[in-house]
């Protein structure tokens, strides 16, 4: 079986990445983590006596520790999740994003090059670098404009989105400078289980539950395409398998929703599910001011993953949210646990104190 590093494995989408893997025995995995905020060991408890998992504590800024991982476990392939993903915090502390999604991906790169080289040609060319990147390297759309290609030129409108797309050009600079055998994938907004409860769809539910303001930005119009963080995880493995080296794949959920629908349908499913007498969740929406270069709409074209690699989306929006939904209610001791007091200033101060 072969022997896949994964970096950010202890964060939503690597989590959700890394249990998929285990269960079907996809891969033996190295999982290298910085456990930040939004990292979570617990995501992976269940795998504490699978012999064919090893977590590491790292930083992929760190060439050195990288590059001894990379001698010392031999993968044929590195999976990178690891970043800094939240828009608003991006606002706040732009150079964190920076040093991990840029910086961070070139050191990776170059530890990555440095071990490739020394390869057979036999395992040279079985190796794949696969990097995770968002649709939010190519900006904005209208209502009307046709949905993100894999050819759509990059338009970052935040700090956070610059610094993907940075990453992005620089593991299309090492396949072309250096050969190294990359993949790039482009998603769209991810959703499920085990999810940081500082977005939109976690941050929802944990508000509704506890009878908190339910926050939604501006008049609640900016649009998303919602793809189940299951889905991605299996158009991940399609990719790194069968996907040609150099190309871009963007994965979408093909569930464009505004954030004012999202919220009133979670709050439906709840009333569904822990109804009260006289009183619907959707009392509890507040309007707050728009966060500054708030994009208006993405959606992505995954025509080319589909025709490709035959992949497609499995879970609608509708089925996905409920069953996320499910999860945080069935749950409670992962939500406790992550909603720690540094989780409760962030929200003070990014929700309650805008003016």
């Amino acid at each position: 079986m072969q022997t896949v590093l994964v970096t950010g494995g202890a964060g939503f989408i690597g989590a959700n990445f890394i249990l998929l893997a285990r269960q079907n025995n996809w891969f033996n995995i190295i999982n290298v983590d910085k456990l930040t905020y939004a990292s979570n060991l617990e995501n992976l408890a269940e795998l504490q006596n699978d012999t064919n998992y090893h977590f590491v504590q790292g930083d992929i800024d760190n060439v050195e520790l990288v590059s001894y991982l990379l001698d010392k476990y031999q993968p044929n392939a590195i999976i990178n999740f690891a970043a800094e993903t939240h828009v608003d915090r991006s606002i706040f502390s732009p150079q964190t994003f920076i040093q991990t999604n840029v910086v961070g991906t070139f050191n990776l790169l170059e530890a990555t090059r440095f071990y490739w080289q020394k390869l057979s040609l036999q395992n040279q060319q079985q190796f794949r670098f696969l990097h995770v990147s968002t649709d939010e390297v190519y900006g904005s759309l209208s209502t009307q404009e046709p949905a993100f290609r894999e050819d759509t030129p990059y338009a970052p409108n935040s700090p956070y989105a610059a610094s993907k797309a940075a990453a992005d050009h620089f593991v299309r600079a090492y396949y072309h400078t250096y050969k190294l055998p990359t993949l790039t994938t482009n998603c769209s907004n991810n959703y499920g289980m085990r999810q940081f409860p500082e977005k939109l769809i976690p941050l929802t539910i944990l508000n509704a539950l506890d009878g908190k303001s339910l926050p939604i930005y501006g008049d609640g119009q900016n649009i998303r395409d919602w793809l189940y963080v299951i889905d991605h995880c299996e158009a991940i493995y399609l990719v790194i398998q069968q996907g040609k080296i150099g190309e871009t794949y963007n994965i979408g959920g093909l569930n464009e929703q505004t954030n004012l629908t999202v919220v009133k349908k979670i709050c439906a499913i709840l009333d569904e599910l822990i109804p009260k007498p006289n009183f619907s969740y959707s009392s509890l929406i507040n309007f707050v001011p728009d966060r500054p270069g708030h994009d208006r709409r993405y959606a992505i074209d995954c025509s080319k993953i589909r025709r490709d690699l035959g992949w497609q989306p499995k879970e609608n929006f509708d089925s996905g949210l409920r069953k996320t939904v499910q999860w945080y209610l069935d749950n409670s001791a992962w939500v406790n646990q992550v909603s720690s007091g540094a989780y409760q200033n962030w929200l003070k101060q990014n929700y309650e104190n805008r003016k």
